[in-house]
């Protein structure tokens, strides 16, 4: 999960269905015991609970909210994806600190899946921080901005 960036996985196959959260509680016994239960689990799909048990925490995920000034509030990502800054590696960026936007001003791109996802303040104000570098790989609900509301 941690090689191709997902925090989620799910097999569903005939009757039997498999669900994978990375980061959250997980409960290894009972998915030893349903992948034991399942006709010819593969063998790297068998070792994957155990693997994601002891895999830390992301690092560099940080609650929404928390510790900003009043007015100030964070736009996250809405997916996971790499973040890009500007449409083309050529252009400038779509948004600076200091920049004025409104809430359908295109801040940022998410590519997922080979789209690009074209991220909106969704508020009117100013951005006082660019908090992810271009070209970074990002989870969903990530913070990415800071805006100061107007």
């Amino acid at each position: 999960m941690d090689e191709h960036g997902l925090s989620q996985f799910k097999l569903e196959q005939d009757d039997t269905k498999l669900e994978l959260k990375k980061g959250g509680d997980l409960d290894v016994g009972a998915v030893q015991q349903l992948l034991s239960s399942m006709p010819a689990a593969p063998a790297a799909v068998a070792t994957a609970p155990a693997a994601m048990a002891a895999a830390p925490a992301l690092p560099g995920a940080a609650p929404a909210d928390e510790g900003l000034p009043a007015g100030v509030e964070e736009i996250t990502s809405p997916m996971v994806g790499t973040f890009y800054t500007s449409p083309d590696p050529d252009s400038d960026p779509f948004v600076k600190v200091g920049a004025k936007v409104s809430a359908d001003s295109t801040v940022c791109i998410v590519e997922a899946m080979k789209v690009m996802n074209e991220i909106k303040a969704e508020a009117n104000g100013e951005i006082v921080a660019v908090l992810v570098e271009n070209g970074t790989a990002v989870q969903f609900g990530d913070p990415l901005f800071h805006i100061k509301k107007a």
